[in-house]
């Protein structure tokens, strides 16, 4: 639920492990023209694999992370690149890169199963 302490949480954790902590708004992805919001997230995790280890946290990953197909208006092409982008980056993560990503929702009910899969945002903390 809102106000309960998600984004402290995951503050928390990067502080206890003394690794370098990267923040955004999932909305920040989210863009008009096609291809910015994959841009904008490899973007990101270029940064956080050149400072590894490190922790990325996405806030309302369900702005970008809904299942997809599921009719949200105009816009659809570039979620999906986002989304895809997302889990291409998320898939690379072979072995130990040092990179851990947490995310934060109040909606885990929306999110595209792809995200919930096994290597991907497999454990949640309710």
């Amino acid at each position: 639920p809102p106000g309960t302490g998600k984004t402290l949480l995951a503050k928390a954790v990067a502080g206890e492990a003394g690794v370098p902590f990267f923040s955004c708004a999932a909305s920040e992805f989210v863009e008009v023209f096609v291809g910015v919001g994959a841009s904008r997230v490899r973007d990101l995790f270029d940064k956080a694999k050149s400072k590894a280890p490190c922790i990325v946290f996405i806030d309302e990953i369900d702005a970008v992370g809904r299942q997809r197909g599921s009719g949200m208006g105009g816009g659809n092409d570039e979620r999906e690149q986002t989304i895809n982008q997302l889990l291409t980056e998320m898939d690379g993560f072979e072995g130990n890169t040092g990179v851990i990503v947490l995310a934060a929702t109040n909606r885990p009910d929306v999110l595209d199963s792809a995200l919930l899969r096994p290597g991907r945002f497999d454990r949640q903390v309710t």
